[in-house]
Formats: C-alpha cells, structure tokens, sequence
C-alpha cells in the first residue's frame, strides 16, 4: 500500500465548506507544527507546507511537539498540540499537556497564528492527543490522559466544551486500556477520532506500543444517547485495525476521518512499511500517512478493510 506522504505521523485531514482539505500531522523533528492545503486529498501530498509555529526554546512547550489537530469552530480556526517542557532529564521531555493556538483571521495559510494556553482538563499529568466534535448542539473533547490512580499510560477521557479553549464539564473517563491487545508493551488509550454514522458516532483510539503491536480500538454510542454517560458507550473486546503483513503496514493507527470528493468517508492513519525500529521509537522517521476508504455493513458499522479483503 503506497502512503499518502511520508515520515507524517498522528495524522489529520479536515475537510473545510472552502472547498479545501487541510492536513497536520507530527514532524520527525517534533520541533514545529505545519499545515496544507490543497483542493484534492491528493494534492496534499505536493503543496508547500506553512510553519505555523515553532517550539519554544526553553520551558513549556519547548519539547516534542506532538499531534497537532486543527478545526473550524466558533468562526475560528483552533490547534490543538501537545508539548512537554524541556529539562535536564530525560523524563521531562515525555510530560506533555494539551495547548491550543488561534488563527487571527480566516486564512490559516497567511493570518498570524497565536498561543491560546493550556487546556486545563481538571488535573495536572500527562496529556495528549485532544480532539473535538459535535452533537445535539453541543461540542466536546475527547482526549488522553494519565490517571495516577490507574494502571497504565493513558486512559480516554470526554467533556463537554464551554468554547473552543475551555471545558464545561468535568472529565468522564470513557475508556482504560483492559484488554490484552491494549496492553502489549505499553498500556495505552490514545489518539480518538470520531466519526458520525447513521444516526451514531463512532469513536477509535489507537492502543498499545506504537511498533507493530499498535492497533486501533472502537466505541460506539448513538448520537442522541447522554455522551457524558460511560455506559452509552459500547466498546469492542477486539481491535477493529491492526498490522497486515500482505499489505505492508504495521502498527496502523493515531487516525483521523475526511470525506472524498464524493463524500465517501476516509480512514487517515500512519503506519511503518515494516516491523520494529529502525533506531528507537522516537528517532525512527518513518511513520507514514495512509488513507483507506471505509466501508460499512448491513448494520451500518464501519468496516476498516484494505482492498480485496472480506
């Protein structure tokens, strides 16, 4: 399977009503956030990116600089990243937060860029991977997050948004890492997306190590349902999309969702072209940006499926 643009990880592809798809994605480098645009999904692949902001050079926000996401709300165009704070040792370059940057207009290819904060999420540890939706009129984050009381990484956890730089609601924690394929070297919930389905929502997170063992998970819940309730949540005891050898792609996950130019739904994913590291897990460059058109069953559940497969 050819990637969509390579050594591009935790990728995002938003689809605008301006007619363009935006994509953001962690660099190699950790050390900045970049954005494109492009009139085709395709196109991403050879436009010229814009750095929209760099890391800072000492003390927050000064140390890999992680999954950028960005989205249109509010009349605002808002990222969301994660950053650590640079220290002397090396456990500090892995304590990162939620922070969040606005666009000062409506062209985030050419109107300066500005730091919003932190992302207070009730509790200070580390934090990542934040992404928003809507429904029934009301906006939420979904994002990950270390519970010292829990076993493990990082669990998932929703709230309810007063605006796009602040939370309404306490957190509420939808899901923990249980089952054995979430536990495989690391034991991790992270990197959600949702994506909106025949009157239900449908959200993946990524599990696990992120060699070959990471894999991507799925819970389900109806659009009408109390999303601040855990149990409207269904999860699956078994992950919905993980290494295909035949294809090439190993430890798919941290995906985002976009539509087509004919509004077919579309899996956004990074994964390694082989298994294991080539160095360490943060100095290996060569998670790449995948699409895969999604399909759906006679119940309308989204079937995460490479071509030619049953």
């Amino acid at each position: 399977m050819k990637p969509l643009i390579e050594q591009r990880a935790d990728p995002q592809i938003y689809r605008h009503t301006d007619g363009y798809w935006y994509f953001t994605a962690s660099v190699p480098e950790f050390d900045r956030i970049e954005i494109r645009r492009a009139k085709t999904l395709e196109g991403l692949a050879t436009v010229t990116p814009r750095v929209i902001w760099r890391k800072h050079e000492t003390g927050l926000m000064s140390c890999n600089i992680w999954a950028p996401e960005m989205h249109w709300m509010d009349g605002l165009w808002v990222v969301y990243f994660a950053a650590a704070y640079a220290v002397a040792d090396e456990h500090g370059c892995y304590d990162h937060r939620i922070y969040m940057l606005r666009c000062e207009g409506n062209d985030p290819m050419c109107d300066p860029i500005v730091e919003m904060g932190q992302m207070l999420t009730g509790w200070e540890s580390f934090s990542l991977d934040a992404t928003t939706f809507a429904s029934g009129g009301e906006r939420y984050l979904v994002w990950a997050q270390r519970n010292p009381d829990i076993m493990g990484n990082s669990n998932l956890y929703i709230a309810r948004m007063w605006n796009a730089f602040h939370l309404a609601t306490p957190a509420v924690l939808l899901t923990r890492p249980e089952y054995g394929w979430e536990c495989e070297g690391f034991l991790v919930n992270e990197g959600p997306a949702v994506l909106r389905h025949g009157g239900r929502l449908y959200l993946t997170y990524s599990a696990s190590a992120t060699d070959e063992r990471y894999c991507m998970g799925m819970l389900t819940a109806n659009e009408w349902d109390d999303l601040l309730n855990p149990s409207a949540w269904r999860k699956e005891s078994k992950p919905v999309f993980s290494t295909s050898e035949r294809e090439g792609i190993y430890g798919p996950g941290h995906n985002s969702f976009t539509t087509d130019e004919h509004g077919k739904d579309i899996l956004v994913f990074h994964a390694r072209p082989y298994a294991g590291f080539h160095g360490t897990a943060l100095s290996d460059p060569n998670r790449h940006t995948y699409l895969l058109p999604i399909r759906y069953d006679d119940s309308a559940r989204p079937q995460f499926l490479f071509e030619g497969s049953q």
